[in-house]
């Protein structure tokens, strides 16, 4: 007894009677067939068959079969040679070559079907592809810059201290110690010039406390971000140990040290994620201590920048960047105003 089906789209099945014994050669299967209208019930046995499937020889259509006499022209041979042995480049430019004959047989309406699939296929992904506009928006969140409220109407709301740094480590900053000296008209001692050429200024000021406060974390910053070497990795920085750091920023609490270790490194090692956001909260605090208006030289000192380097830094936090002939001498001033300016995203240079 034999069973053959081809009703699959390219397989057939065929069942055929077992034939050869088995170990459960005593064993066999009824089926009982009961009729709804009589109720009568007929007990049959059951055939062993077994099913095998078979894929179906498809027929090559003619057009594939033959041979073409045409010969190749100049253009295609020269294709076929930059496809095999072609640079990068030019494989790149050959598929341009090949899309751009896709979309021109298109508008003439004589598109094959697997070039159309190809199309559409393309059209279905481009749909969910995001926007010029989504995609600087999502730049614009990635940017390695302090938390900001954007949105704020006065600039001043913009880039707020307390919740920068954080209020408990801020308020826990020591001034006294300064606001005396100061009061006193004695030197104040420290190694970074913007916060030597300010500290007279602001100290003096006894509404401008937490300016002040905010001074001196700018000053164990710039010290921490001195101490750092040259890491095992290309392009990051080992920060000092514990001990070494405590006596490096002291008299900074032990609060305000693991805020600014946490804040720019990992695991003792600064990336350029790190680095990056460094730079950027030096200046955002220059520019709140400077009142949104800062003459970049003496941070650039301070942090061993490059002038187009640090420009870039200031942009990255939405100011604005000027030059300002003073003399013989060309300062760059960083103004931080509404609305902020952010860099845009580069666009690619339309193909000639």
């Amino acid at each position: 007894m034999a069973l053959h089906s081809s009703a699959h789209r390219t397989i057939d099945y065929t069942a055929r009677e077992e034939r050869f014994r088995s170990v459960d050669t005593l064993l066999n299967h009824f089926l009982a067939i009961i009729d709804p209208q009589t109720g009568d019930i007929e007990v049959v046995q059951a055939k062993k068959m077994v099913v095998r499937g078979m894929v179906r020889a498809k027929q090559a259509p003619t057009e594939a079969m033959e041979i073409s006499t045409a010969k190749p022209t100049h253009s295609e041979m020269r294709m076929e040679l930059g496809e095999t042995f072609g640079t990068k480049k030019a494989k790149k430019a050959i598929q341009a070559v090949a899309e751009n004959a896709m979309l021109a047989a298109k508008s003439r309406g004589k598109l094959g079907e697997d070039d159309r699939a190809l199309v559409v296929t393309i059209r279905d992904s481009s749909q969910h592809m995001a926007t010029r506009e989504e995609l600087q928006a999502a730049v614009d969140m990635a940017r390695p810059v302090p938390r900001g409220n954007f949105d704020a109407d006065e600039i001043q709301d913009v880039y707020v201290p307390a919740e920068i740094i954080g209020a408990e480590v801020l308020n826990a900053i020591p001034v006294l110690d300064w606001q005396e000296k100061v009061r006193k008209l004695e030197p104040v001692q420290v190694p970074a010039r913007f916060v030597a050429h300010r500290i007279v200024r602001v100290a003096g000021n006894e509404d401008g406390v937490q300016r002040l406060k905010l001074l001196r974390y700018l000053l164990w910053v710039i010290v921490f971000w001195s101490t750092t070497r040259p890491g095992r990795e290309r392009g990051t920085k080992s920060i000092a140990r514990r001990d070494d750091l405590r006596e490096a920023l002291a008299p900074a609490p032990e609060v305000v040290i693991e805020n600014i270790r946490r804040k720019f490194s990992d695991n003792g090692v600064m990336r350029k994620a790190h680095i990056d956001l460094l730079m950027t909260h030096c200046c955002v605090f220059a520019s709140i201590i400077d009142n949104f208006e800062v003459d970049t030289l003496d941070l650039r000192e301070d942090l061993k920048l490059e002038q187009k380097d640090l420009n870039q830094y200031f942009m990255e936090i939405g100011a604005r960047v000027r030059r300002a002939k003073a003399g013989d001498k060309i300062n760059h001033i960083a103004k931080l105003a509404l609305p902020l300016q952010f860099p845009k995203m580069r666009q690619a240079a339309k193909r000639r």
